[in-house]
């Protein structure tokens, strides 16, 4: 029970990455809120899941780039279970995949201010009731394009970049109130987002990849958990690859 008691909310947590990290989360005692904007069915499914093993959760509604949105969000789950303790930043902003010159300004505009408000609007929210109980843990889900970049991903790579230092530069601010804050950044990883991303390529990337496999929901959601813990208690102003290898090479 490593998160035992715990009020946790995660972004964008209603599929992938952050329905797999909302279950373990509720798994390791933490009180989840599941956080969604249009995929309420699924959302409620995650809810109805960790509640059928004894765990405790909400789903509640959001557009997490809408300030009023996540500022309604914050007081519904703040007044059914708690202080946020632990906040996990990791609904993400459809991309236009495409070269640089078949790039507008707004396509490159539209991801940087949606990332940006993904992650600026919840932490305004949250973190003054942290520095009051001087405690809180902040884990942004970022990506390996944000530091090596990928044909087509330019506007993906800038907005991810961007959360980089957002985290770098709160976990610097914030380290004296007892407050951690720390990014993961997922390799190519199986799920609903990259669905749309040919096959071939896909398989061309497990090859490459030194365990031979692309990553799935299940493996960023344990490297969440660990620096949501106590054991990473630590761990601060952190890039935390989780891509199975590839950065080193």
């Amino acid at each position: 029970m490593l998160l035992k008691n715990r009020v946790a909310l995660i972004t964008g947590s209603s599929r992938g990455i952050g329905a797999s990290t909302a279950k373990l989360f509720a798994e390791e005692g933490a009180i989840v809120a599941v956080n969604y904007n249009k995929s309420e069915a699924s959302a409620k499914s995650v809810v109805e899941e960790i509640k059928s093993k004894g765990g405790k959760a909400i789903a509640v509604k959001a557009d997490v780039t809408n300030f009023n949105q996540v500022e309604k969000m914050i007081d519904q789950v703040t007044g059914e279970l708690g202080s946020i303790d632990t906040l996990v930043i990791n609904a993400s902003m459809s991309f236009k995949y495409a070269p640089f010159l078949e790039l507008e300004w707004a396509d490159i505009e539209s991801k940087i201010l949606g990332e940006v408000k993904s992650f600026f609007y919840p932490c305004k929210l949250v973190i003054p009731s942290m520095i009051k109980r001087r405690k809180g843990c902040i884990i942004s889900v970022s990506s390996g394009l944000s530091k090596k970049p990928g044909n087509g991903f330019i506007a993906h790579s800038a907005a991810k970049a961007a959360l980089n230092m957002l985290s770098s530069s709160l976990a610097n601010e914030l380290a004296q109130f007892g407050i951690r804050v720390n990014a993961v950044a997922p390799g190519l990883t199986l799920t609903d987002a990259t669905a749309w991303q040919p096959e071939d390529r896909k398989r061309m990337a497990a090859e490459a990849n030194p365990m031979k496999r692309l990553g799935k929901p299940e493996d960023l959601a344990g490297a969440i958990l660990l620096l949501a813990s106590d054991y990473a208690g630590y761990i601060n102003g952190g890039y935390l690859p989780v891509d199975g290898g590839i950065t080193t090479l």
